[in-house]
């Protein structure tokens, strides 16, 4: 019998695959573990006697809720956090409702394409005053060629649902806008929306829960963005609300633009969804095997064939919190997290995409973890510049040695006119050369290079890896500063199963400062004071969920940090690689929305981990020469960006502020 030593390779490639995210993940809760055993042990208080004890341990407890917020500062930002959110709260609910002068501007308009929306709405012992608040919210809708679709799968006992459905039929009279169906059985939330589409007659199909509330405007405003921007599927913000108050908010989920990684990690776009009913040609509404997911899975595969997905950025849909609800606990209807992952599956597959791995995570078991396979074993070239600092890139290079599970890699450090004993013999100890005096080496293993860069003028980080770039031999080139540690051994996997797709431009890590809050977790357009860019979730602590689980999944963003930045190297080379007129700053920026412009999605993964201690090898730039060098190229980079930066981040909802971090609401003044 002959042995397929390619398949007994790739079962081994898979098994350590899986060996390795196993040990990241081990290794990454012990190290949580041991920062707050070290915390403790070096308290000075631990050596106390007993009752002494006892306070300090009190004392300790309530010390960690101050830390999980970052620190005492942190601790009143989140107080902030919380006194802004409510501020901003009150312009949303009813607030957001139109005038009457409004109102009726909005059902006089006629636009040059009015199609017919048929919302559908499956029914199932519906309570009635919950009954009546949903058809209400259609009726009260500014955009009025519209259809309600109902399909009743209620018991005897509940028989008053048919009974308040026909009385409004019979108050809409011969406008004829709403359908009702008696089923003769229930069959579940896939059946019974299904039977609601037989039922639809619009050019256009909407999603509609029978216990939730439409905002007054929604469907104008979806037609507003089908006639001015050809939007074949819509999907709009939405909040849950309790008591039966739209008033009483509990959680309001600011969207973002269509991002496909988001939308497979967890279902983002959820509520209020609207698609052209020629999406479904060839295909089903719902599918029976994905019932409690239904909607991610019908999702999936609509927006897959759409052409223009389009999200309207206001909150417009009110989502119901009571305990039958899925917005109350994930757990009254358990089978959705076994059908979410599926629905997930079936659409990786459909990708052409095997040997994945789904998981949950720590933010809610339907935020996922997706674990591609890495195509063969591709080189990575590592590019590490370097002046002086020789501690710091020992550091830096040490622990890709000791960590990194992933073994094709080579580093290429990029010498810049270093000027201290130190760093040359540390070269020396690397490569056994002597690099000052006989320039570019390699190590004796092959796995390091130093070459030599060298200019009279002035610094210039974009030129500098450039230069590293074109010594690179591998297929992706992994920019790294040096003074970066790597945490998670699989890092370079995690890197590079994003980098390796068709779709993907640049792939960027998480980053921490030494402390463990957060320094980089992707990239938000005009966030700051300079309004060019900055780092979301800046300053968070490490365990902190982020706004909607977003620091626990891997998600598109418009740009990474070049800190720790993978790309191929033949996508690199395409865009010319980093603008050498941003000498310092927004380099990576702009190297990432150039690849963005080319149609290539950028992605931030938080399952790849390092600390970064930042600003070691040059210093900050917020004051003196440093901080006019940033402003002029902050306004380099404005100029050149204007459209972009005045469209806004796709991935940063309108609706946040762009003066902090944290995904605080803006608040409208008054």
């Amino acid at each position: 019998m002959e042995i397929d030593y390619k398949e007994l390779y790739e079962k081994e490639h898979q098994k350590n695959a899986a060996l390795a995210e196993r040990v990241a993940a081990l290794e990454d809760a012990n190290g949580d573990l041991q920062f707050k055993i070290d915390r403790i042990k070096n308290n000075p208080l631990w050596k106390a006697s007993g009752p002494a004890r006892k306070v300090m341990h009190a004392a300790i407890r309530q010390a960690d809720r101050v830390r999980n917020c970052g620190g005492v500062r942190g601790f009143f930002a989140k107080l902030d956090y919380k006194k802004r959110e409510k501020e901003a709260m009150k312009q949303f609910g009813t607030a957001s409702f139109p005038s009457e002068e409004q109102a009726k501007v909005e059902r006089e308009t006629r636009f040059a394409y009015m199609p017919k929306i048929s919302i559908l709405v499956p029914l199932y012992n519906t309570d009635e005053t919950m009954l009546k608040e949903m058809i209400d919210s259609v009726l009260y809708q500014t955009y009025e060629n519209w259809q309600l679709c109902l399909a009743d799968g209620s018991d005897a006992a509940h028989a008053y649902v048919e009974e308040v459905c026909r009385k409004y039929m019979e108050a809409e009279g011969e406008r004829a806008r709403i359908v009702y169906r008696r089923l003769e059985r229930n069959e579940g939330i896939s059946g019974n929306t299904n039977q609601c589409y037989k039922l639809a007659d619009g050019e256009y199909i909407g999603l509609f829960d029978h216990d939730d509330i439409l905002h007054p405007s929604v469907l104008f405003e979806y037609v507003k963005a089908i006639n001015e921007q050809g939007a074949d599927y819509l999907y709009c913000d939405e909040t849950t609300f309790q008591s039966g108050d739209i008033n009483h908010m509990l959680t309001m989920h600011f969207k973002p633009d269509y991002a496909p990684d988001n939308l497979r990690a967890n279902n983002y776009i959820c509520h209020f969804s609207v698609f052209k009913r020629t999406l479904l040609e060839g295909t089903e509404l719902f599918r029976s095997q994905f019932d409690g997911s239904q909607d991610h899975d019908m999702i999936l595969r609509l927006t897959d064939r759409a052409k223009k997905v389009v999200h309207i950025p206001r909150l417009m849909y009110y989502w119901r919190c009571h305990p039958a609800s899925v917005a109350s606990n994930i757990g009254a209807k358990t089978y959705a997290i076994d059908a979410a992952r599926g629905a997930v599956a079936d659409h990786l597959r459909s990708h052409g995409y095997d040997n994945f791995k789904i998981t949950s995570t720590r933010a809610f078991e339907t935020i996922f973890k997706i674990r591609y396979e890495i195509i063969g074993n591709p080189k990575v070239s590592i590019v590490i510049t370097n002046k002086d600092h020789a501690v710091d890139l020992k550091r830096c290079i040490s622990s890709i040695y000791e960590k990194s599970t992933y073994e094709n890699w080579e580093i290429i450090v990029v010498e810049n006119n270093s000027t201290e004993d130190s760093i040359w013999a540390y070269y020396k100890e690397l490569t056994g050369k002597d690099v000052k005096n006989e320039g570019n080496s390699l190590s004796e293993d092959g796995k390091v290079r130093v070459v030599v860069y060298e200019t009279n003028g002035s610094f210039n980080y974009s030129a500098v890896n450039n230069f590293g770039a074109s010594f690179a031999s591998g297929e992706y080139i992994l920019l790294l500063n040096n003074d970066t540690e790597v945490i998670t051994v699989n890092w370079l996997e995690e890197l590079l199963m994003y980098a390796q797709r068709e779709d993907v431009g640049a792939v960027g890590a998480k980053l921490y400062y030494p402390d463990k809050t957060i320094q980089h977790a992707g990239v938000v357009l005009a966030l700051g004071a300079h309004r060019t860019a900055g780092h979301s979730h800046y300053k968070q602590p490490k365990a902190n969920l982020g706004y909607m689980g977003r620091l626990c999944y891997t998600q598109n963003v418009s740009a990474v940090t070049g800190a720790c930045l993978m790309v191929k190297k033949a996508l690199f080379d395409e865009v010319g690689g980093l603008d050498e007129g941003f000498a310092i700053s927004l380099n990576d920026v702009d190297f990432c929305l150039k690849l963005r412009e080319k149609g290539y999605l950028n992605v931030f993964t938080p399952f790849a981990e390092c600390f970064h201690y930042e600003s070691i090898s040059r210093g900050l730039d917020d004051q003196g020469e440093k901080a006019e060098r940033y402003n002029r190229e902050s306004e380099q980079f404005r100029a050149k960006w204007k459209d972009v930066l005045e469209a806004g981040d796709p991935y940063y909802n309108k609706n946040f502020s762009l003066d902090r971090s944290d995904f605080s609401l803006k608040i409208q003044e008054q």
